[in-house]
């Protein structure tokens, strides 16, 4: 089981790893040895609330398929194990981004100053486009 967050854990057979050539650096090595991984997560077959199967498609994006797999490809590093930790610190980025709860929004009142100061500053502004409407010949 992989740690997501403290209440939440993922199953390790759900993620599957292919390899494949990277296209960024790797010298000599580049069109011989597949250092780029391709992670691929259930996220469908996985036991995970209902709050974060929700967003997880928002947060995921277009890394997530029709039938709910999280894909994620890492080549920035020019070794295989490198870029297996980057891209499963990727896919646990989502997964943790998905499981924030957003803040309930309080409704507030507006203050009796704040109030006065707009009335205030509309009363102005009204006042000045008045004066500014003089009919020519008024002198």
């Amino acid at each position: 089981m992989i740690q997501v967050t403290p209440s939440i854990a993922i199953d390790e057979s759900l993620i599957e790893e292919s390899f494949v050539r990277a296209s960024g650096p790797g010298g000599q090595n580049v069109n011989k040895v597949s250092s780029a991984v391709q992670l691929r997560f259930n996220a469908a077959a996985a036991d995970l609330p209902d709050h974060l199967r929700e967003k997880l498609p928002r947060v995921a994006g277009k890394r997530m398929t029709q039938d709910g797999t999280i894909i994620v490809v890492a080549q920035r590093f020019r070794d295989q194990q490198r870029n297996r930790q980057d891209a499963l610190e990727r896919l646990l980025a989502i997964l943790r981004e998905a499981a924030e709860r957003q803040k309930a929004r309080r409704p507030t009142k507006a203050t009796y100053g704040s109030q006065q100061r707009r009335l205030a500053s509309k009363a102005k502004r009204s006042r000045d486009k008045s004066l500014r409407s003089g009919k020519p010949g008024d002198d």
